[in-house]
Order: C-alpha cells, then structure tokens, then sequence
C-alpha cells in the first residue's frame, strides 16, 4: 500500500521537446506568472509561429514547467525568456533546458548567443555562469523595480 500510494504522489520527471502555437496560453501563463510584465497568449502565439524563433518546453504530466524561446538572426540567437514553475526551480530542470536549446541552436549554425540578464537574478546568472555565458555589457535602469531600477547585464556564449 505504502508503495502504491508512493507512485501515485510522486512527481513524474518532466519531459524535454519542442514546443508549439498549441503551448500558447501555458507558455504565456508561466511567463506571467514569472515576470513583472507577462507576454499575452497572443504575443507568444506570434513568437512561435514565426519562422525566426526556437522553443523548447519542459512538460511535466500535462502541466508546463518550463520553457525558453530564442529569436534567430543569420549566426546569432538572442534567448528572449526563461521560465521555471515554482514547484520545479532548484533542481536542475533549467539547466537541462538550456542544455538542449543550445545544442538545437548549434544545430542551426548559430555560432553565438545572446540574452539579457536582470543583474539581481542570482540564480539565473548562476545558471548562465555554468553554462559558459560570460557577460559583455551592463545596461543601467533597465528593469523598472519597486525600489529602483536593475541594470540588465548583457551576457554571450559561443557554440563554435
């Protein structure tokens, strides 16, 4: 019984793909629930049917856990946004993530990737750390804060 009850609670380990327009309003709901300023259902339905722009998700059950999405441009990649649900941060599911989305960007040719970085996300900018971005710039006021204003810290990585 202790065993059954054990499987039917335990947490099912998310599973890696590709995500899509039907992933709209999950992916919009991640967002603004993470983010001071969410994308619309609408706005990530643009993302992702345009040509230009890789996602990949992380689903967990019929539940979104995670996503990212990229915008190519020839060689480059700018990574527009992160998400991890809550319940799923700190175990190395956004790791994993990018882990893929970056082998499916050098997959494409991109040779360098950019994104932008809240200067007080530490564990974001752990996250980059580890993954090999390193920053090349730091834009003042950037995000608008309740006290004041976090610089955005402008961090690359090289695929090739």
């Amino acid at each position: 019984m202790r065993r059954l009850l054990s499987n039917l609670f335990a947490r099912s380990e998310p599973v890696l793909s590709e995500a899509s327009t039907r992933d709209a309003a999950a992916i919009a709901s991640l967002h603004s629930a993470s983010f001071r300023r969410g994308w619309s259902e609408q706005e990530v339905e643009n993302l992702l049917i345009d040509r230009q722009v890789v996602a990949h998700r992380a689903l967990a059950g019929a539940k979104m856990a995670a996503f990212i999405i990229s915008r190519l441009a020839a060689d480059e990649a700018e990574i527009l946004s992160v998400a991890v649900a809550d319940a799923r941060r700190g175990g190395g599911l956004a790791r994993a993530l990018l882990k893929l989305h970056l082998r499916c960007l050098a997959g494409l040719g991109v040779r360098t990737v950019f994104l932008e970085v809240d200067e007080n996300n530490a564990p974001a900018i752990r996250l980059y750390d580890r993954a090999g971005f390193r920053q090349v710039s730091r834009r003042a006021s950037y995000y608008p804060g309740s006290d004041s204003q976090a610089a955005a810290l402008v961090l690359r990585r090289d695929l090739g």
